[in-house]
């Protein structure tokens, strides 16, 4: 019998701005100059936001957190994309993400200081709670984009996460009923090089998680993760096929987090200085900047008022932050089981009648 070629495929990569900020105008979606400007600031308040939360992690009033330093363009640009009506399910290395969608500051720092309450967002932000275990909030989306089309509803939802959740058993469930279900659901991953402490290489043979998307009956597509157009670009093509019932896709963005994988880690134990200096010159903000100089649209003077506007934003969320009342003793048993277990209806009665601060 003769040998045929059952399946032929090819992974595409999108760069549209490049480290010189130098802009390939074929790509360039369409933003306007305010747009542009608009995403320039959100990244530097991102990086600033988690600048200052590294700090007040370091004083004792945060506690550990997961750091987006030189992550902003992929989270942001792709954030960027979405509709109001559109979901968005997050993992926890996205703070740009989170302010976008309209989580504030002060709910964020409420959150990362212990304080559940932090994760309250109302309803009509279409935006689920932080998920701290790898990968299981892949199938949540996959679930709500299930029941978006059981319903006729045409958004679309989109769910970031990084390649050492491809490595996880939720990755596949999610992936897998997504192409036969052909749910709206956009998969944004974030590859940053590392799962912790363990370098892509040996999570994967796959030269790309890009191509992993074949298996499964979906859209793959590389991009520049630094590259905040090709964030915006991509993710926003594959929300609209999603949005038109052409089904999922799955996007591998290329970036480096410049910092530890959380405040509890050391990165030096199991990476060189030199690989960390090569990726800083890729800075996604940076090569912003570059590109709204040369266009005209942003000068020096403009990049200190972009930051100081910033850091004055960021001091009132703190303010705000650190303001807020502790929650009552109660409030930890509640919202967990409809009815409370007799161990925890004794450790209540235990609690409720200890003074306030525990004296």
């Amino acid at each position: 019998m003769p040998v045929t070629t059952l399946v032929s495929y090819s992974i595409e990569r999108v760069s549209v701005l490049d480290e010189a900020g130098r802009l390939d105008a074929s790509l360039m979606p369409d933003l306007s100059p305010e747009q542009i400007q608009a995403l320039y600031s959100h990244m530097v308040l991102t990086r600033r936001f988690d600048e200052r939360m590294f700090n007040l992690q370091r004083q004792g009033r945060l506690g550990t957190f997961a750091r987006v330093a030189g992550q902003e363009a992929a989270h942001v640009g792709a954030a960027f994309a979405l509709q109001s009506e559109d979901w968005y399910v997050p993992a926890f290395r996205e703070t740009g993400a989170l302010l976008l969608r309209g989580w504030s500051m002060a709910k964020v720092l409420q959150y990362w200081s212990g304080d559940e309450r932090g994760a309250d967002l109302p309803s009509r932000f279409r935006t689920l709670p932080i998920s701290i275990p790898v990968g299981t909030q892949m199938t949540h989306a996959v679930g709500i984009g299930w029941a978006m089309g059981q319903s006729g509803e045409k958004s679309a939802v989109l769910t970031i996460f990084g390649e050492g959740a491809t490595s996880e058993g939720d990755f596949s469930e999610a992936m897998n009923m997504a192409g036969v279900f052909q749910t709206p659901v956009v998969f944004f991953c974030q590859n940053n090089q590392y799962a912790i402490s363990v370098p892509y290489s040996r999570q994967t043979a796959a030269p790309s998680v890009a191509q992993k998307a074949l298996a499964f009956g979906m859209t793959g597509v590389q991009i520049d993760g630094n590259d905040v157009f090709a964030a915006y670009r991509v993710t926003k093509e594959a929300l609209e096929r999603a949005r038109a019932g052409l089904g999922p896709t799955l996007i591998e963005a290329q970036t480096y987090r410049v910092t530890d994988h959380t405040t509890s880690d050391d990165a030096r134990r199991y990476r060189s200085e030199e690989e960390v200096e090569t990726w800083k010159k890729r800075d996604p903000i940076r090569r912003v900047e570059l590109y709204l100089k040369s266009a005209g649209l942003l000068d020096d003077d403009r990049i200190s008022a972009v930051s100081a506007e910033a850091d004055a934003q960021i001091e009132a969320a703190v303010q705000e932050f650190e303001a807020v009342e502790s929650p009552a003793a109660n409030e930890i048993f509640e919202h967990v089981y409809a009815e409370l277990t007799p161990a925890l209806v004794e450790q209540k009665r235990e609690a409720l009648a200890r003074p306030r601060g525990g004296e």
